[in-house]
């Protein structure tokens, strides 16, 4: 299983962004997909997730309102749309899936994925 994110870079407040996770090596609509994200000297965090089955989704507090993520199962991708981004947004973002054993409510623990993206990077300026 691959996974590889794309879309980051260098925004103004208030900007947008779209991030994209292209999957490979399995079927997406069975597979729960999460974006988390690390800013330098922090812990990585949950920042949105979307169910395997009939597309439910979850987001942290910190982005609730502003971003939404979403699947294209044809071209076996996730996005994360990115509004009103602020300076605190900043970091880089990772895409992942699990092993497909994850219930519902610990799709937000960064523990219970264990395939990643490399990343890309968001900076948002003030």
């Amino acid at each position: 299983v691959q996974l590889q994110a794309s879309g980051g870079g260098l925004v103004q407040a208030g900007g947008s962004l779209r991030l994209s996770c292209a999957v490979s090596g399995r079927t997406l609509s069975r597979s729960l997909i999460g974006w988390f994200r690390q800013a330098p000297g922090k812990e990585r965090e949950f920042v949105a997730t979307i169910r395997r089955s009939g597309g439910s989704t979850a987001y942290a507090d910190s982005v609730k309102g502003r971003f939404t993520i979403s699947r294209d199962n044809t071209q076996n991708t996730v996005y994360l749309l990115m509004n009103s981004l602020k300076p605190g947004d900043t970091a880089v973002y990772y895409c992942a899936t699990d092993s497909g054993t994850t219930i519902w409510p610990e799709a937000d623990n960064p523990t219970r994925y264990i395939y990643w993206g490399q990343g890309t990077e968001v900076t948002v300026s003030s």
